[in-house]
């Protein structure tokens, strides 16, 4: 297997072939010998109180992998731009963001790898926004020593592509578009907008333009257009939002006049509750376009929490990835708040 067993007095002058954790409750977790560390006569008496009568010293063999070495490839197939690897502990490698994001993880393939006997890598949620620093996955293989042709085979159905990614946010500024005829006339406080300058804040993305309209079609249509004639000069979007309107009465106009500037439709409700009734289209040169519901208000935490992180990182996005999002996609209403630590939207 590539390393040997000797009592712990017999293994003086050897060399450990991995670390050799102690635990003491409340005090601390960690190793407190690590693999290469020459075992002296002095090592005795700490090695029985951690319960140790036998210790494993390395003897290299043809063929067979440390797990140090394993965690190693294990963790080049899973590192990308933006992904930094720390150091080998205790058998195991840690991938940490190197800059704010969204964490992205190749589910197929990682679930394929994971299938391997004796393998594993635990990432977080695919889609997660992330800080610089945040911790993104770890690996590591079972046995203290594994066959060579373990790993040749988890490379195999890695592939080339890495595993993990991470998409930098990108966009930059976006208009708000308010619509109805109630904040126009000043019946109502504009509450709405607040709340978006302030997530959209999150992720490093301005409002340099905010524009209140009624609830006409054509009026709606032609505050969009005029967003979008702003495309080559300093009040260049690379967002717009519309809020209010939503809903499939008569008078709400919003979905009708997204459609009338040109957007493709990507969905028009999805299986997210709350916001049922949000609304996603592309432009021909990527601009995306966003109806909000007027849960986004209101409720702490909506679909626009779900996908502002992907939008934001410039990451296009699909019919099928809005039909996935049922599978979690209920907000369960807690008393207190956790989001986004918690099930919702967790696929």
């Amino acid at each position: 297997m590539g390393m040997k067993k000797l009592c712990v007095e017999d293994a003086i002058g050897q060399v450990l072939c991995h670390d050799l954790t102690r635990i003491v409750p409340g005090e601390m977790k960690g190793p407190q010998f690590r693999k290469g560390h020459i075992i002296q006569e002095a090592d005795i008496p700490m090695l029985r109180s951690m319960g140790k009568e036998h210790v494993f010293v390395w003897e290299k063999q043809a063929g067979m992998l440390h797990e140090d070495e394993a965690a190693a490839r294990l963790a080049a197939l899973c590192t990308n731009t933006y992904i930094r690897m720390g150091s080998v502990a205790e058998g195991k490698i840690e991938l940490f963001a190197e800059q704010d994001g969204v964490f992205c993880a190749d589910v197929a393939r990682l679930n394929q790898v994971n299938g391997i006997p004796d393998i594993i890598i635990a990432a977080r949620h695919a889609y997660s926004p992330v800080k610089a620093g945040d911790k993104l996955g770890a690996m590591k293989v079972i046995p203290l020593v594994v066959p060579e042709e373990t790993l040749v085979h988890a490379e195999a159905v890695a592939g080339r592509r890495p595993i993990f990614k991470l998409f930098p946010y990108i966009l930059k500024t976006a208009w708000v578009i308010t619509t109805g005829s109630e904040v126009a006339k000043g019946l109502i406080k504009d509450s709405f907008t607040p709340v978006i300058i302030k997530k959209l804040k999150a992720y490093g993305i301005e409002v340099i333009r905010h524009v209140v309209v009624g609830d006409g079609l054509d009026a709606v249509a032609g505050v969009i257009s005029e967003a979008l004639e702003k495309r080559e000069t300093r009040e260049k979007p690379e967002l717009i939002l519309c809020t209010g309107g939503m809903s499939v009465d008569p008078d709400d106009n919003t979905p009708g006049a997204i459609k009338q500037s040109g957007a493709k439709i990507v969905t028009y409700g999805a299986p997210v509750l709350p916001g049922a009734m949000f609304l996603l289209g592309y432009y021909a040169d990527g601009l995306p376009i966003l109806g909000l519901p007027g849960c986004v208000m209101y409720m702490q935490a909506t679909i626009f929490d779900l996908v502002l992180p992907r939008i934001a990182a410039g990451i296009r996005m699909t019919k099928q990835d809005f039909t996935v999002l049922g599978n979690g996609g209920l907000c369960l209403g807690c008393r207190e708040c956790h989001y986004p630590v918690c099930p919702f939207g967790k696929v």
